[in-house]
């Protein structure tokens, strides 16, 4: 009896330590699986920075170009915002490629704070307010506030397109893989060489 006791106590122990290792990994692997949000302002410090090594890395040395810069645009009031984050925003797909491809950053457009950006000062005009929409997130979204909305920039900080409203995981995936692995250029390639077909074929009639 003494033998099986001591067997069970140490089968017991074993399942215990088992059982931690496999909590904390489980535990371990949720807190990295998540997307590495930004704020504006760490975002474009690190774009330029990423950018100045880039253009400084001489040749026959792998060029790693900086990325994009998704921005997620909400209210703390937003029902759909809360739902992005809590299902589309928490794919293990998305984060992978949010993470591998942009610089991701998450912007309350009616923060307080104010915003610098190309020596242009943003404020709240009324921060104190209820429901005061800040002008960055004004400008930025050219006006049309509707949340949650998207807005991608390019390597440069050019704005590429603004997306509005809930996005399935699909749906943000194509978004992702079509700006992060350049597919809008050569898009935009063949839109133009289409146009300028038309155009001489017209001249040519």
């Amino acid at each position: 009896m003494i033998s099986i006791a001591n067997t069970m106590k140490h089968i017991t122990t074993s399942l215990i330590v088992f059982l931690s290792i496999l909590i904390t990994s489980s535990s371990f692997s949720q807190e990295v699986q998540k997307i590495k949000w930004l704020t504006w302002n760490e975002a474009i410090e690190q774009q330029k920075k990423d950018l100045k090594i880039f253009n400084e890395t001489g040749e026959g040395v792998e060029k790693v170009p900086p990325k994009k810069i998704f921005l997620d645009v909400y209210t703390s009031w937003c029902g759909w915002c809360k739902r992005m984050d809590a299902t589309t925003f928490s794919d293990p797909t998305i984060i992978q490629i949010m993470n591998q491809y942009f610089y991701p950053v998450k912007m309350d457009a009616e923060m307080k704070e104010n915003i610098v950006f190309n020596d242009h000062t943003f404020i709240n005009p009324n921060p104190e307010g209820k429901r005061s929409t800040h002008q960055f997130a004004a400008s930025i979204l050219d006006y049309g506030l509707s949340y949650p909305s998207y807005v991608l920039l390019d390597e440069n900080t050019n704005r590429l397109t603004i997306y509005k409203g809930y996005k399935q995981v699909d749906d943000l995936l194509g978004i992702l893989l079509f700006f992060g692995k350049n597919q809008h250029l050569s898009y935009k390639q063949g839109i133009e060489k289409q146009i300028e077909l038309q155009n001489s074929q017209q001249s040519g009639q």
